[in-house]
C-alpha cells in the first residue's frame, strides 16, 4: 500500500547529499536509520508555458506523443524552438497503462493503495483513449515529441543538457515479462502467458510488475521493495530519461524498443541532471524527442524495466555544426556521445553485445586520438589498464556497452572554463578537482557575499535573493538559512580567496551545471535563469 507520501520541493541535482529548499536532492543514508514523518507529495500534474522551468513547455498528451514508436522523418513537429531554447517536457512512464496491466491507470494503482488523484491525467487520457497500442508488437514507451530545432541540418549534431529531472509522482512500478529481459524463458517464474490475454484479462498474461514507492528517509529519497522473507530492500533515486533522440532518416515506423544511431531508447544511467548528450542529425530540424523516465536503473537492467516512473524534465537543446570545437571528434559524427563532469562516454551499440563492445572501444579510441592527441596505440593501452566499460541494458534487441573515461586522468592537459549565463568567472583545477570563485559566482548571481575569519578558517556567508548560505574553508559542512548540510567536496582557499567545488553549487544554490569539452577545455556552464 501507497502510505509513505512526500512533498515535491524543487529539482533533482547531481551529486546532492541531502534536501535543499531549492533543489530536490538525493544520498546515501546510514542503514536502519528510522524513516521520519513524511509531508504530502505535490503530484505534478500538467502546468503552462508561464510556470515551467525552461522558456518553452510541452506537456504530454494525445496531440503531442507517439505510443510504441519514434519520430521518423515524415513525422510533424508538435512545436519549433530557436537553437539554444530551453524547453521542459512533462514526460510519462508507460508502466501502470499497458495491456497486462489492463490499460486502466486507475485500477491498476488502486490496487496499490493510490487514489485518482495522485494519478497522471495523461495516463487516464491516453490509456483510456482509442490511440492504437499493440502490446505484442509495438514498444510501450509514451513518446513525446518531436520538436522542431530550428536550423539543423542533416550533418549537424544536436546538444543537449539535462538541466533538471523532478518526480511527477512519489511512486514507480519495475516489471518483468515473458519472453523479454535477460533471462527470457527462465523468469517470470510461472506457467507463463495463458491464452485471452488481454486489457481485459491481464492477469492471464502472468507478467510480474512491482509496484514501489518513492520514500523520505532523513530527509533522502529510495526506492522500497519488501523483502518476503521480513524487512525491506531500499536503494538510492538516481533519475535520468532512458530516451533523448532525433528522427532518423526513415519514413518506415521505427519501434521505440532498440536505441538507434540517432539515439532513442539508449537506457544509460549517467544521463541525469548535469549530463550532455551529442546526437547525429540526419533530418531538417532534428526533430527532438523524449520519453522512458527513470527513477533508477541498475547496468543491464535484467528484469526488463529498470524503476519506471514519470518526470518533468528541463534541457538545453543547440545545433551544432562541423567543425565547432565541442564536437567529440573531427570527422563525420554518427552515432550518439555523451558526458558528464567526471566522464566521457563513448556509446556502443549493436545486437550482438560482442559487437557492440567493440563500436564502443573504436569510437572511444578515436576520440582519445582526434580531441585529445593520443596516440591510438596509447589510447588502447591506456583504456585496458583505467577505463571501465558498462552494460547499459541487454533487454532491448540492441546491446548498449558504454564506456567512462575519466576526465581528471587528463588533468595535467586540460584547461578549465566556467561561465554563467555565458559570462566567464575564476575557476582553478587544484587537487584534480574543479573550483569556482564564491566571491565571482555570487556576484555573477547578483548576489553578495561577506568574508570573515573564524578558529583560523576562512568563512563566506553569500546572500544570494533571499537565501544566506555560509561556505567554510576546509570543512564539508554548509549552512543554508541556519540549516546545517554535509556535502562531499569542501572550499579551498587559493591566492587568499575561497573557492567551492563545483560538483556542490547546483545543490547550495539551484543553479544549473552542464559540461561540455571545447578542444581541451572542459568548460562548466551555470545557468541561473532557464527562461532565457
Amino acid at each position: 500500500m501507497l502510505n509513505k507520501k512526500l512533498k515535491t520541493i524543487g529539482l533533482v541535482s547531481a551529486g546532492a547529499a541531502t534536501l535543499l529548499s531549492a533543489t530536490f536532492a538525493f544520498s546515501q543514508d546510514t542503514i536502519g536509520a528510522k524513516k521520519q514523518k513524511e509531508e504530502p507529495f505535490n503530484i505534478l500534474q500538467s502546468t503552462s508555458a508561464e510556470r515551467a522551468e525552461g522558456k518553452y513547455y510541452l506537456p504530454t498528451s494525445l496531440d503531442t506523443i507517439r505510443w510504441g514508436h519514434l519520430p521518423n522523418r515524415d513525422s510533424k513537429p508538435v512545436m519549433s524552438v530557436p537553437s539554444g531554447s530551453t524547453i521542459t517536457v512533462d514526460t510519462l512512464s508507460h508502466e501502470g497503462i499497458l495491456e497486462d496491466q489492463g490499460r486502466n491507470p486507475v485500477e491498476y494503482f488502486a490496487k496499490h493503495g493510490v487514489s485518482e488523484d495522485q494519478i497522471l491525467d495523461e495516463a487516464i487520457e491516453i490509456a483510456g483513449s482509442d490511440i492504437h497500442h499493440d502490446f505484442d508488437h509495438d514498444g510501450p514507451h509514451v513518446v513525446t515529441g518531436p520538436i522542431a530545432i530550428e536550423g539543423a541540418e542533416p550533418g549537424d549534431v544536436l546538444k543537449v543538457e539535462v538541466l533538471s529531472l523532478t518526480p511527477r509522482v512519489p511512486y514507480g512500478v519495475i516489471s518483468n515479462r515473458h519472453y523479454k529481459g535477460a533471462l527470457p524463458g527462465e523468469f517470470p517464474e510461472n506457467e507463463g502467458r495463458q491464452d485471452g490475454a488481454s486489457a481485459e484479462h491481464p492477469e492471464l498474461y502472468n507478467n510480474v510488475s512491482k509496484f514501489t514507492p518513492l520514500e523520505k528517509i532523513n530527509g533522502k529519497y529510495y526506492g522500497v521493495l519488501p523483502i518476503e522473507a521480513g524487512g525491506e530492500v531500499r536503494f538510492p533515486v538516481k533519475p535520468f530519461m532512458g530516451m533523448m533522440g532525433v528522427a532518423p532518416n526513415t519514413s518506415e515506423k521505427v519501434s521505440s524498443v532498440p536505441p538507434i544511431e540517432t539515439g532513442g531508447n539508449i537506457d544509460i544511467n549517467e544521463l541525469g541532471v548535469g549530463s550532455t548528450l551529442y546526437l547525429p542529425v540526419q533530418v531538417k530540424d532534428a526533430l527532438f524527442f523524449t520519453g522512458d523516465p527513470h527513477f533508477a536503473q541498475g547496468d543491464g537492467e535484467v528484469a526488463l524495466t529498470a524503476w519506471e516512473a514519470s518526470l518533468r524534465g528541463t534541457f538545453r537543446v543547440t545545433v551544432l555544426k562541423q567543425g565547432d570545437p565541442s564536437l567529440p571528434n573531427k570527422g563525420e559524427f554518427t552515432q550518439p556521445f555523451a558526458e558528464t563532469e567526471d566522464y566521457w562516454i563513448p556509446i556502443g551499440l549493436d545486437e550482438d553485445l560482442d559487437e557492440a563492445m567493440k563500436e564502443s572501444v573504436r569510437e572511444a579510441v578515436a576520440f582519445l586520438n582526434e580531441k585529445l592527441g593520443m596516440d591510438r596505440a596509447t589510447a588502447m593501452a591506456y583504456m585496458s589498464a583505467a577505463t571501465d566499460y558498462e552494460v547499459s541494458q541487454v533487454v532491448d534487441k540492441t546491446k548498449g556497452i558504454h564506456a567512462l573515461i575519466e576526465k581528471r586522468h587528463f588533468i595535467d592537459t586540460l584547461n578549465l572554463d566556467v561561465f554563467v549565463d555565458k559570462n566567464k568567472i575564476d575557476s582553478k583545477i587544484v587537487n584534480d578537482d574543479f573550483y569556482v570563485s564564491v566571491d565571482a559566482l555570487v556576484e555573477s548571481l547578483g548576489g553578495k557575499t561577506n568574508t570573515n575569519h573564524k578558529k583560523g578558517a576562512v568563512n563566506v556567508t553569500a546572500t544570494t535573493g533571499s537565501q544566506k548560505t555560509v561556505f567554510t574553508e576546509k570543512s564539508t559542512i554548509y549552512t543554508v538559512d541556519g540549516k546545517e548540510l554535509q556535502l562531499g567536496a569542501m572550499p579551498v582557499v587559493i591566492n587568499g580567496e575561497l573557492h567551492v567545488p563545483i560538483t556542490v553549487i547546483g545543490d547550495l544554490l539551484g543553479v544549473k551545471v552542464n559540461w561540455t569539452t571545447t578542444g581541451k577545455t572542459l568548460v562548466a556552464n551555470i545557468t541561473f535563469d532557464t527562461k532565457k
